[in-house]
Formats: C-alpha cells, sequence, structure tokens
C-alpha cells in the first residue's frame, strides 16, 4: 500500500552507529574531570566577564541614585508656604 512511517525514503550511504542504553555511563567522570574542567573554564574567563558586569551594575546603581535625586523636592522651593 506504501511506506511505513519512518521508512518514508530510501537513504543510502548513511551509517549510524549506536550504543545500548544500558551499556552508556550516565555521569562518567563527574567528579574527577567534570568539576575540575568547571572550575578552570570559570577561572579562565572570570577577567573576561566580570569588569563590564562591573561596570554595568555601577552605572545601573549610578543612574538610579541619579533619578531618585531628580524626584526629591526642593525644601526651599516651599519655605514661603504656610
Amino acid at each position: 500500500m506504501g511506506f511505513q512511517f519512518g521508512n518514508l525514503a530510501k537513504v543510502r550511504h548513511v551509517i549510524t552507529y549506536s550504543l545500548s542504553p544500558f551499556e552508556q555511563r550516565a555521569f562518567p567522570n563527574y567528579f574527577s574531570k567534570g568539576i575540575p574542567n568547571v572550575w578552570r573554564r570559570t577561572t579562565a574567563s572570570f577577567f573576561k566577564v566580570a569588569p563590564p558586569m562591573i561596570l554595568m551594575y555601577l552605572t545601573y546603581s549610578w543612574g538610579n541614585n541619579i533619578y531618585a535625586q531628580g524626584k526629591r523636592k526642593n525644601p526651599a522651593d516651599f519655605e514661603s508656604d504656610e
């Protein structure tokens, strides 16, 4: 009647390999190699990432401070009011 779903086209010259899920290890070398690798990569990129983030934080906090100062009322404007 027709091709079954999953076999709709004839693919040639493609070799696929697979490993049984029972033979795979979910977290191989997780503690012995994984955590030290994360630490190494973090320390290597810290000085590339941290300065712009610190600069942006300081700019953001400065801008919020200036905005808050602009929103305050000037007491000298209201000295003549009763």
